[in-house]
């Protein structure tokens, strides 16, 4: 018997990703990636209930590609501040002690997964930036992104979820194969209606196997997926925490962006964008936190 909540395989596809079902309603259950932003609809008789063992031995391996790509972050981070100091000579030092504070941008991250946005949350905050968390079904997000944007005010938006390519529905280049990807275009387009310059507001928008060409079209610095393949759950948080930490007086090198994220350049693409932290001195332990 399948239930709502419980973890699944597809026989159909040699039980290579692991699903949590969403509804049991209706000829199709409704399936969400555990792992990765993928959503898929499947008959029961092909799915296949996940053992504890199975699923532990998959979590573990996943953990680990996750573990590896917070410490890749973590390196490039520190590259990133050496530069910085090292650019500013004396005028951001003094007595080899940081003299300086920096401010990084604020995010608002709107999920079409609960589970997957406090993963997300907990991340940028072990990651040390502010962030603002909105679950939104992505069809509401078109409707809905200009009200939190008002209220947030933030310099980075993502706008993510789960999506997905059918081929019975047409061609890979019609939008309309897609299950969430023109929700996905319409809330960046209304972005850069009122946003329209690429360093003022920097956007990631997608999911897997999202119409990457259409959403960078319509206006976002970054967007899954160019090879249309899964993208994992917490890689739009590496995509804006390198534009966080990349300062407004550098481009970031796309290739820079997505070599840390756990799909790598076959999920994720993006245009040549300017970073948003910005720097002040002097900095006082008593007024600022260095962030």
């Amino acid at each position: 018997m399948i239930s709502t909540g419980d973890l699944v395989t597809r026989k159909s596809y040699s039980n290579d990703i692991i699903f949590r079902v969403q509804s049991t309603g209706g000829p199709l259950i409704k399936l969400m990636g555990e792992h990765i932003r993928l959503e898929a609809d499947a008959e029961l008789r092909d799915l296949q209930k996940v053992t504890g063992a199975e699923y532990h031995r998959i979590k573990e391996k996943v953990d680990e590609q996750e573990s590896y790509s917070y410490r890749l972050f973590r390196q490039d981070y520190r590259l990133l501040r050496e530069k910085r100091e090292s650019e500013a000579g004396n005028g951001y030092s003094s007595s080899n002690e940081s003299n300086y504070f920096q401010i990084p941008p604020r995010i608002l991250h709107v999920d079409g997964d609960p589970l997957f946005l406090k993963k997300c949350i907990a991340l940028y905050e072990q990651l040390g930036l502010q962030v603002h968390g909105q679950y939104l079904h992505e069809k509401e997000m078109p409707s809905q992104i200009m009200s939190l944007i008002e209220k947030v005010h933030p310099e980075i938006v993502v706008l993510t979820g789960h999506d997905s390519y059918s081929k019975a529905k047409g061609s890979m280049r019609d939008l309309e194969s897609y299950r969430h990807s023109k929700y996905f275009v319409e809330a960046v387009r209304t972005i850069r209606q009122k946003y329209p310059h690429f360093d003022q507001m920097v956007v990631f928008a997608g999911a897997c196997q999202s119409h990457f060409e259409s959403i960078i079209r319509a206006g976002a610095n970054f967007a899954s997926s160019p090879q249309r393949v899964n993208i994992h759950a917490i890689d739009p948080v590496y995509v804006a925490a390198r534009v966080a930490y990349t300062s407004v007086t550098s481009h970031i090198n796309v290739w820079e962006v997505i070599r840390n994220t756990i799909s790598g350049e076959s999920g994720l693409g993006g245009v040549e964008t300017r970073g948003l932290l910005r720097i002040g001195i002097p900095y006082s332990k008593e007024s600022y936190d260095d962030l």
